[in-house]
């Protein structure tokens, strides 16, 4: 029992440690206060009027959804047909492929935005909007391939023994067998990839140029020190927003667990 409650205060100290701050940035959002101080004064919704009302921050929410997106969709595809790839080879390369496929997730974010500048400076692209997607769509396409190609680890492969043996061609076997099949676990890779791109900055500011997603405009504001209250508004409406794609996704990943056998 003494074990137990130690366990029980460690874990009570590590995420006081992670979500008080949270807390503390929340609470700041409805603080009547322009510079954020405590203890809070008194509460107020007057931010939010006016974080909804500037026109850069809705251009920044605009822009981070488009990205995230054409990100996420692109995700799907390549990461889908990745991990179908990968799950087929029989070879000694399969590892060195399925790691070479995870690796852009696992390098610091500052490398990879590194990287794509340089490339897309090579060829002589101009940062843009479809240079963001590009780069959010490297360490998107990870999250839709580790889903896709655990869910086909884990797959039985007799109903698409049988669909071939009953003389359906390779498509109508992956569009009536596999797919549904894969359904859930695409789908969470999705919402995860979504959440991500959404709230990504570090691959961003080397990726947009004088473009400015939601969490490039927060990075500035804090920066320069303006704005402080709306940022607290904006910060508080990502928590909310990303929150409701990671408990979809964990859910859909809770229901992949039930595989066909």
């Amino acid at each position: 029992m003494r074990s137990d409650a130690i366990i029980w205060a460690a874990v009570a100290v590590v995420f006081s440690f992670l979500f008080i701050p949270i807390i503390v940035i929340v609470l700041y959002a409805f603080s009547t206060a322009p510079i954020p101080a405590w203890p809070i004064a008194a509460f107020t919704l007057h931010w939010f009027a006016d974080t909804w009302a500037d026109q850069a921050v809705r251009q920044a929410l605009l822009l981070s959804l488009e990205v995230a997106s054409v990100a996420t969709v692109t995700a799907m595809i390549l990461g889908t047909l990745a991990a179908m790839a990968v799950a087929r080879m029989q070879s000694g390369a399969k590892e060195v492929v399925s790691f070479i496929a995870v690796l852009p997730i696992a390098l610091p974010g500052i490398l990879t935005g590194m990287a794509l500048a340089a490339y897309f400076a090579f060829w002589g692209i101009n940062l843009s909007y479809w240079t963001i997607v590009a780069g959010h769509a490297t360490f998107c396409v990870v999250i839709v391939y580790n889903n896709v190609v655990a869910r086909l680890r884990r797959m039985s492969h007799s109903l698409t023994d049988a669909s071939a043996d009953l003389g359906a061609d390779a498509f109508r076997t992956f569009r009536l067998i596999q797919l549904p099949m894969m359904a859930s676990a695409i789908g969470a890779g999705a919402l995860l990839a979504f959440a991500l791109s959404f709230d990504e900055v570090i691959v961003t500011t080397f990726t947009a140029g004088a473009q400015n997603t939601l969490p490039l405009w927060i990075f500035g504001a804090i920066r320069l020190g303006q704005q402080l209250p709306e940022v607290n508004v904006v910060v508080f409406a990502i928590i909310l927003f990303t929150a409701i794609p990671v408990l979809l996704a964990q859910k859909l990943i809770g229901e992949s667990g039930k595989v066909v056998r």
